[in-house]
């Protein structure tokens, strides 16, 4: 018997998040550096496939917020 935990409302809006256009996690981690330095020295920076990644990505959106507390302490 499976125990089905039911899904949050949050995690179903991630679920339906349209991704595109698409941004792979590799292709994401290979430039997040480089995202959150330009979005650290111009608060106004787009990067659209980045924001739409990291809007349905848990594990990269983290990995940006820890990268933008770090930046904004040194």
């Amino acid at each position: 018997m499976n125990d089905h935990t039911p899904l949050t409302p949050d995690a179903v809006e991630a679920l339906l998040v349209d991704t595109s256009p698409y941004l792979s996690c590799d292709d994401c981690f290979a430039t997040i550096d480089v995202y959150a330095e330009r979005l650290a020295a111009d608060p106004g920076y787009r990067d659209l496939p980045m924001e739409t990644h990291l809007a349905g990505c848990g594990a990269c959106a983290e990995e940006a917020r820890t990268l933008s507390e770090l930046l904004a302490g040194s």
